[in-house]
């Protein structure tokens, strides 16, 4: 007789289940129990090892940067997130279908079950710095994955009501018990992040600090983005699945590559130079015009011109290569980091010390420069090097290699489709030209004359600026057009061109219905 690891045998003999519905609800309790122990196993590996987050990772990497664009523009800040869910839901076509293939003959299942092993423990140990026993987790979730499909597989066939409820019962709760499984872990290992390290960080004094605000900086108006963008309300757009998490204990910086005097320090070393303290927007390449992916906060950190004068860079060293502790990098120019403007290694947003997701314990911010180029987070090398001899993260994928922020504005309120009553209606926003400045606003109503917008007070070149309009609204339909003017007497373009490859253009245009 055939055994029911390879041959291929009648119902009768290996008792397996008849009816492809339930193979395939097999699989998917199967799939899940994988899932399920992988992410548990992963609480003692590291969570970049789990097959879900180490698979996703490889996706992100491996996608064209149009596909990322459209993740952007289509799901926002939420496109990992969407990224995991399609993942999940792909995994799940897969399971099903190994389980009616089970069905047929074991081995078919042990094999579709093999391949999901594969593909994770090769995603884990291809991620950057993996540890050697990435593998563990897709490796004993397989196995608890392999065993539960033998169980619900290899049993009486379905037929009566009540051996289809004892059918679903088994796999239904093997599923559901799967699923708790993997978010509990999921959760427990948040909870082993580093919180606590950060609420133990005391931000040390600033000299230099940051001119006061202009009382005339915030306009308060409903809708408007408020000057200071608080730290829950920044945008996030990065690389990562998995918030890294590194304690200001275990974090170093190593500056090295092309310089005299290679450098490292630890955080207490980093924290006892002198810090400046300054008032940063900080704007991402992939905002569509009108976008929300720009913020504005209050930075404190260590001047990275400090840095590098020390270290003394070498001739032809036109690059610094920032990298992550999760292997993303970004290529700054050299000159701009050492031209006058306030980039530093910032330890501190709006008063407190960086939070988690935002790049704890220190990070890169560059005014006038683009994030892909110059903001990477969770800092740990800076490299020494020249553009033409090592291109950062997302000049492989097609973006341009240098990334300054274009002269751009955006309408806040009067929101899109809105409907305000006739009469007097402020039209309001906020435009950018970082390490430029904002030197006007024009709002145009219906293709009419453009009418310049009164200014808000700044306490630098390096930030957003509000504009306020008053507008004598009629009765109907009307579209309100916005454009702005930098320092240097350049008006953003109406040219309309996507984010890819260095920054979107385009003129910001709202429409309303006068009521």
């Amino acid at each position: 007789m055939l055994t029911a690891l390879g041959g291929r045998c009648p119902a009768a003999q290996t008792g397996a289940v008849q009816t492809p519905r339930f193979a395939a609800f097999a699989g998917l309790a199967a799939a899940a129990v994988a899932l399920g122990v992988a992410e548990v196993v992963a609480i003692l590996t590291g969570a970049t090892t789990s097959p879900l987050v180490s698979v996703g990772g490889v996706v992100i990497d491996a996608v064209p940067a149009s596909v990322k664009d459209f993740a952007v523009a289509v799901f926002y800040t939420y496109d990992k997130l969407a990224l995991q869910v399609g993942t999940l839901l792909i995994l799940a076509v897969f399971a099903a279908g190994v389980g009616i293939l089970a069905t047929r003959r074991m081995v078919y299942g042990y094999a579709g079950i093999g391949l999901f092993a594969l593909v994770g423990a090769a995603a884990a140990l291809t991620r950057h710095d993996a540890p050697w026993y990435a593998f563990v987790p897709t490796l004993v979730g397989a196995a608890a994955g392999a065993g539960v499909l033998r169980w619900l597989l290899v049993r009486p066939p379905v037929q009566t009501i009540d051996e289809r409820r004892v059918f679903l019962r088994a796999a239904g709760g093997t599923l559901a018990a799967a699923f708790v499984a993997g978010l509990t872990a999921r959760w427990w290992a948040t909870r082993r992040g580093v919180q606590a390290d950060r609420a133990a960080v005391r931000i040390p004094a600033v000299p230099d600090t940051a001119a006061p605000l202009p009382p005339q900086a915030d306009a308060g108006l409903p809708d408007l983005a408020p000057f200071v963008t608080p730290n829950k309300d920044f945008y996030l757009i990065d690389t990562t699945l998995v918030v890294p998490q590194v304690s200001p204990d275990d974090w170093t910086l190593r500056i090295h590559g092309r310089v005299e005097k290679p450098l490292t320090l630890n955080f207490k070393e980093l924290l006892a130079r002198p810090m400046i303290e300054r008032y940063v927007t900080l704007a991402c390449v992939s905002n569509d015009v009108g976008g929300g992916l720009i913020g504005n906060a209050k930075w404190q950190g260590v001047r990275i011109a400090d840095l590098l004068d020390e270290v003394r860079p070498k001739a032809g060293a036109d690059q610094v290569v920032s990298r992550s502790v999760d292997g993303f990098t970004a290529g700054t120019p050299t000159a701009l980091l050492r031209d006058g403007r306030d980039a530093m290694l910032a330890i501190a947003m709006n008063g407190e010390p960086l939070p988690i997701e935002h790049g704890f314990p220190v990070r890169m911010v560059v005014p006038g420069l683009y994030g892909y180029v110059s903001a990477t987070k969770w800092l740990a090398e800076l490299e020494l090097t020249s553009f033409a001899d090592f291109d950062a993260y997302w000049i492989k994928r097609g973006w341009a290699r240098e990334g300054p922020i274009k002269t751009q504005s955006r309408i806040d309120t009067p929101r899109d489709g809105g409907n305000p009553a006739a009469g007097p209606v402020t039209i309001a926003g906020v435009a950018w030209a970082q390490h430029r400045g904002i030197s006007k606003v024009e709002v145009r109503v219906d293709g009419g004359p453009w009418q310049e917008a009164t200014l808000a007070a700044v306490p630098s070149i390096d930030t957003w600026r509000q504009w306020t309009l008053r507008w004598t609204a009629t009765p109907g339909r009307h579209r309100l057009t916005v454009r702005a003017t930098d320092n240097g007497g350049d008006t953003q373009t109406e040219a309309v061109a996507p984010p890819d490859p260095d920054g979107a253009t385009g003129w910001h245009s709202v429409q309303v219905d006068v009521r």
